[in-house]
Formats: structure tokens, C-alpha cells, sequence
């Protein structure tokens, strides 16, 4: 990568500075902004959250690009990155996936690629900010871009997986739903709903070229969909969407490997009517996990022991509406947010960061077709 000039260099320092001052500005009026994606024309919708009451005020929307079913900041939070799961995109059969910049907490278009299939569901950055990873649902497959300056260039890298699992109806080919990075960088993983895996890379975060590294094979079934490293930097979740259960892995530094542990069930004893697991939110102290199911619509609280990673189930609670797509904690650790895709709304449920225990009732708003939320 050639080195910046003094000009790209200034701008892009200055670009920092007017996220970071937009930031204590809103944090000195006791807010803060939040971005959320949505399945929507309306695309991205902007929110100022006030960590003091739990209180979430619509601040209108941010960018309007179609469906956006992910968004991720980069380190420094002056660019967000977003996954549209559009079937075409400049006159492609693939997904998109766009840049913006972050500027006094508006969001200003910085690039749009194709995505190497259609339905892109999800991105994620790596910790350099070098190299963004996206993952088509629809199409089964991953791409790679290179980041400079917050643009992205055109596709670097891109596989078509091929797997496919015993669910005949929801496993008929592959269906890459995830995109994530090892702690130490040096490996990427997708995973495969459709496949029941968990595709192992090794990164050159220079040129944002993968090279396969190994395969993690979950049970017949499960549908892989998303992974979630702990804080103790060797323990791994990955929860299963087709069977609601989560596979805890123990992460090989030396190879990338995951190894399967133990496997946790999320569901009720007796319950078999539909249900799809969603996804994972882990506490800066690896002490507390929680996860996400669907279509019986609740979450689960576990204590977790920090060293190893071990959970312990604490209780089932409410997720206040229909098909919890992404959840999270707010910087406090006092909130937890749930954004419930099919009944329209955000609901915002107080923590006691002690116990972990989340409150039973809480408020909501409404927001039509959340998708994924996202703190400055």
C-alpha cells in the first residue's frame, strides 16, 4: 500500500476529529447517536439514545440505501460500513456493500461495490480497518475489499461455497450468513448455514487476500449462522439457527481450528413448535453471554466464567416483540437493546451490570423492519 500524502493524511486526521468532537458533543447533552439498519427504502436510520433514562428519540435517517440488513463501524468510528441484501445492484446479479463517512453524526456516501452474489447479509471489518469481508445469504458466498481512506475497492477475493444440509427447506444450497475475524487477526471465518460450517481462512490484511486454512463442521442440521469470540481470546460461540443451540468452541492460535467443546440448548424442555437462533451479545468482561432465538421469541442470559468461557444458564426473558433479528448492549452496560424485526420496534430493557440480570418489561419503540443497531 503506497503511503499517504501530507493532504490524504490531514484529511483523514481531520475527519477523526470531527467524529470524536461530534461524539462529546452529543455525550455532553447526556446522548449519544445510533445508527440502525434497516430492511427498508429508507435504509439507515439515525437515533440519539440517552443512557441516563434508557430514552431512544428518532433523529431521521441517515442514508437511504435499500434493505440493509448490517452495519459496522470502523476502528476509529469515523466510517460505517453496510450490507444491503439486494438481489441486483448496478445492473449485477449481487448484493451491495457501501461506505459512509461519519461527520457530526450524519453519514456522507463514500463508495458502493458489487458483492460477489445477491442477498449480502452481513460485513465485517478486521481489526487493522484494512479489510472489510461480506457474506451473501442468498447467493452462498464471500468477498473481500480492500479499505483505504474509509473507500472501498472493487471485489479482491470471493468463493462460491457449494455445501449443503439435511434441512430441505432452508438448506437446499449454501447460505454464508456471517463474516468474522480471529482476536489476533491473522485468521477469517464464514459461516455457512447451509453448508453446517464454518469456513477457515488466513488473512494477509495487506493485500485482503484469503487462503483456506480449514473447515469447522457443526452437527447435521444446526445452520452455522453466526460466530463471537470471547474476551478471554481462545473461546468462540457459534450459534446454530436451525436447531437453536450453540456450539462453544475452543480456538487453536497456532492453525485458526475451532474445536467443539460442548454444545449448549437454548430451548425450552418439551418445545417443538418453529424456532431459529439468532444472536450473541458477550459483556467487556466475558462474565455474561446472551443469545437471541426466534419464532418462540426470547432471550438467554448465561453467566460465563472468564477464563475458560464456560456458560451456566441464568433465565429466559422477555424480547419485547416478534423475531428478534440483532441485539446489544449500550456503552454502559445498563441497556439492552432488541431489534425486533416483524413487529416494527426497538425495545429497551434495563441491566444490572452486577448480576447480569435483565429486567422482565421495558420500553419500545417503533421502527419498522429493525435489522441491526449500532453505538457511535
Amino acid at each position: 500500500m503506497a503511503n499517504p500524502s501530507r493532504r490524504t493524511f490531514l484529511a483523514a486526521a481531520s475527519a477523526v476529529a470531527l467524529t470524536v468532537a461530534s461524539r462529546r458533543s452529543l455525550a455532553a447533552a447526556g446522548q449519544q447517536r445510533i445508527f440502525v439498519g434497516t430492511g427498508t427504502p429508507d435504509g439507515i436510520l439515525a437515533f440519539n439514545w440517552n443512557s441516563a433514562t434508557g430514552d431512544l428519540t428518532p433523529a431521521g435517517v441517515a442514508a437511504k440505501i435499500n434493505t440493509v440488513d448490517w452495519v459496522t463501524f470502523s476502528p476509529a468510528h469515523n466510517f460505517l460500513f453496510a450490507a444491503a441484501e439486494v438481489d441486483t445492484f448496478n445492473g449485477k446479479p449481487t448484493g451491495e456493500v457501501a461506505s459512509f463517512s461519519v461527520r457530526n453524526g450524519e453519514l456522507e456516501p463514500l463508495s458502493a461495490q458489487n458483492s460477489a452474489a445477491a442477498g449480502t447479509c452481513h460485513v465485517a471489518l478486521d481489526h487493522t480497518g484494512r479489510v472489510l469481508l461480506s457474506a451473501d445469504y442468498g447467493g452462498g458466498s464471500a468477498a473481500s475489499f480492500k479499505v483505504t481512506n474509509g473507500r472501498l475497492s472493487p471485489v479482491v477475493w470471493t468463493e462460491h461455497y457449494t455445501q449443503h444440509g439435511p434441512n430441505t427447506d432452508r438448506q437446499q444450497s449454501a447460505h454464508a450468513h456471517f463474516a468474522s475475524f480471529s482476536p489476533d487477526n491473522r485468521f477469517a471465518y464464514i459461516n455457512d448455514l447451509g453448508g453446517d460450517c464454518i469456513h477457515i481462512y488466513k488473512l494477509n490484511a495487506a493485500t485482503a487476500m484469503l487462503t483456506p486454512a480449514g473447515t469447522y463442521h457443526a452437527q447435521p442440521g444446526a445452520g452455522c449462522r453466526t460466530l463471537h469470540f470471547h474476551p478471554n481470546g481462545h473461546t468462540a460461540y457459534c450459534v446454530n439457527e436451525l436447531n437453536s443451540t450453540v456450539d462453544v468452541l475452543d480456538w487453536n492460535k497456532e492453525d485458526g481450528s475451532l474445536t467443539r467443546a460442548t454444545t449448549i440448548e437454548l430451548l425450552p424442555e418439551g418445545y417443538h413448535g418453529p424456532t431459529r437462533c439468532c444472536d450473541t451479545v458477550i459483556t467487556r468482561s466475558g462474565r455474561f453471554v446472551y443469545f437471541a432465538n426466534r419464532d418462540n421469541d426470547f432471550l438467554y442470559s448465561f453467566r460465563a466464567d472468564p477464563q475458560t468461557g464456560a456458560l451456566t444458564p441464568m433465565k429466559r426473558s422477555n424480547c419485547g416483540g416478534k423475531i428478534p433479528r440483532n441485539f446489544t448492549l449500550d456503552p454502559t452496560e445498563r441497556w439492552m437493546l432488541v431489534a425486533n424485526q416483524d413487529s416494527n420496534n426497538i425495545s429497551v430493557f434495563a441491566r444490572n451490570p452486577q448480576t447480569g440480570v435483565l429486567a422482565e418489561s421495558g420500553k419500545t419503540i417503533t421502527v419498522t423492519a429493525p435489522m441491526c443497531i449500532l453505538f457511535s
